[in-house]
């Protein structure tokens, strides 16, 4: 199978339920593309790069991630919540997405119904579901690294942090080299090599030899085992503790970032990576109250986009229905908070 058979290409039908107009105002949705070229997804992107493309948005709306590591489900709906907010921003002088391109949906449908019966309290349904993030990693990596191969920097919204693992191997893949991450997320996501799961992506690419730099940005003292801390310190990786941040304040959110930003070899692509449960209050798939300000998130997403070496985004694990308020609430949250950590990396990659 090829990138192209795991993608479903949006047009403006598909978006069609998210929109709306607005008289003397042109809106987000009307001025970003669409992929219209009858050609293979390979092609197709690299025709969109050289009519000024520069930005993919890209969704995988899976749970197979997040309870495949005896989590929670919900991050499936991410990206739809993302659409109903950011296709209806206005555009102006600050933000016009007019070299962006609208992709569509990575498909995983068919893994996720298998999934949906399959109980994450037993041993069994465990291999099970992480036999389906094995297979979706494949999916994952193959239309991501299409996107890399034509120059362009995708924004990877919805799902677990599983999918970590797919887009560093399409990068490290398509550069022919190692790369480098940064992430802000209470959870190092360094776990044992026990089965592919939401909590192990980065350890896996770093067997792999596809993660050369890794530094995680409010790792929660208390949300992190001996062995994870120990595992990330003999590869060699680093993190600024939430409690470093924000409880004994020793450093700052931007001292943090530029910490590792300052260490990180030029030479190689850096991923920026948001798992939304670093966020305070944010319906996702481990809900917190001991977390970070939907402002820090943003910062942080500013401060990395702005290295020169910076290849993409992804924004993981919002699941709307897991607000305490209902559905209906999570929605309009995971809606705006997603939509402005998107145009943060947009103003810092076009500034």
């Amino acid at each position: 199978m090829t990138a192209h058979n795991w993608i479903k290409i949006y047009n403006e039908v598909n978006i069609s339920d998210f929109t709306a107009t607005r008289e003397n105002e042109t809106r987000f949705w009307q001025s970003l593309s669409f992929l219209k070229s009858q050609s293979a997804l390979p092609e197709a992107l690299h025709d969109a790069a050289e009519f000024g493309i520069k930005y993919v948005l890209v969704a995988v709306n899976e749970d197979i991630g997040p309870r495949g590591n005896c989590g929670n489900g919900g991050a499936t709906d991410g990206w739809f919540a993302f659409l109903k907010r950011f296709l209806n921003l206005p555009c102006n002088q600050f933000l016009t997405p007019n070299n962006v391109l609208l992709l569509g949906e990575i498909i995983s449908h068919d893994l996720q119904v298998q999934s949906e019966s399959v109980d994450n309290t037993t041993p069994e349904g465990l291999t099970q579901l992480r036999t389906l993030c094995e297979q979706l990693d494949e999916r994952v990596s193959a239309v991501l690294q299409a996107i890399f191969d034509a120059g362009l920097e995708p924004i990877l919204i919805g799902g677990g942090h599983n999918n970590s693992f797919g887009l560093l191997q399409a990068l490290s893949t398509s550069t022919q080299g190692p790369c480098q991450a940064i992430n802000f997320d209470p959870h190092a996501d360094f776990r044992a090599i026990e089965g592919r799961h939401s909590g192990n992506g980065f350890s896996y690419a770093h067997q792999a030899g596809y993660l050369a730099d890794y530094h995680v940005v409010g790792m929660h003292e208390q949300k992190n085992n001996d062995t994870i801390i120990a595992s990330l310190q003999k590869a060699g990786f680093t993190y600024t503790t939430y409690q470093d941040i924000l409880v004994t304040r020793e450093t700052s959110l931007t001292d943090a970032i530029k910490v590792a930003t300052s260490r990180f070899k030029q030479s190689l692509p850096l991923g920026v990576e948001v798992d939304v449960d670093a966020i305070s209050g944010m319906p996702v798939s481990a809900y917190t109250n001991c977390g970070f300000s939907v402002n820090d998130a943003e910062h942080f997403v500013y401060q990395s986009a702005k290295q020169t070496n910076t290849r993409y985004l992804h924004l993981c694990e919002a699941a709307p229905k897991n607000h305490p308020q209902g559905e209906q609430q999570g929605v309009i949250e995971a809606g705006q908070v997603l939509s402005g950590l998107v145009c943060s990396y947009l103003k810092a990659r076009q500034s």
